[in-house]
């Protein structure tokens, strides 16, 4: 049998549901299903929540070890938030970028006439301040996933990256 516990804080209420977990916090909830195989059980106790299976194979160790990483940042997502800082570089052509509701507008990159769009992922705040985009949210895999958008809606094909640096890249990220 193998077994991993969760400490829940006091300020985060969570409820599990079968494999259905749900995280509630100062900063809103989170709720997540998760594929559960190799009899893998999650239970809440008192103020820990347990992740455990009857079997302790390789396989089982690594999927519990998972759950537990996704229900931890759950709880940090909705306690305390999570931000991504980038930065616009260009070293010819200004770039201007906007948030436009659900997506991020990249106009004149490398001077195209076409505008490059990345999609704002879930309950994501997009801010951008100058030269520095920041990118807010409880949701750690929404945020990365927009600050992934925008990275590579700036990808450069056909010329050397050592040269032609200009692009959104990342220069902070969780916490």
């Amino acid at each position: 049998m193998y077994s991993r516990e969760i400490a829940i804080p006091d300020d985060v209420s969570v409820e599990v549901e079968g494999n259905k977990v749900k995280v509630s916090g100062s900063r809103g909830e989170l709720k997540r299903e998760f594929k559960l195989t190799h009899d893998v059980k999650i239970q809440k106790q008192d103020k820990k929540l347990i992740v455990n299976s009857e079997s302790a194979s390789r396989k089982t160790k690594a999927l519990v070890g998972t759950i537990v990483a996704h229900i931890r940042n759950m709880i940090v997502g909705v306690t305390e938030g999570y931000v991504y800082k980038m930065r616009i570089v260009y070293s010819h052509f200004p770039m201007n970028v906007k948030v436009d509701g659900n997506k991020v507008v990249i106009q004149n990159f490398l001077g195209e006439r076409t505008s490059r769009i990345a999609n704002i992922v879930g309950n994501t705040q997009v801010k951008i301040e100058g030269q520095e985009i920041t990118i807010t949210g409880n949701d750690l895999e929404e945020v990365g996933a927009t600050a992934s958008n925008i990275e590579q809606s700036c990808r450069i094909v056909g010329y050397d990256r050592r040269r032609f640096s200009d692009g959104i890249y990342l220069i902070k990220g969780k916490k």
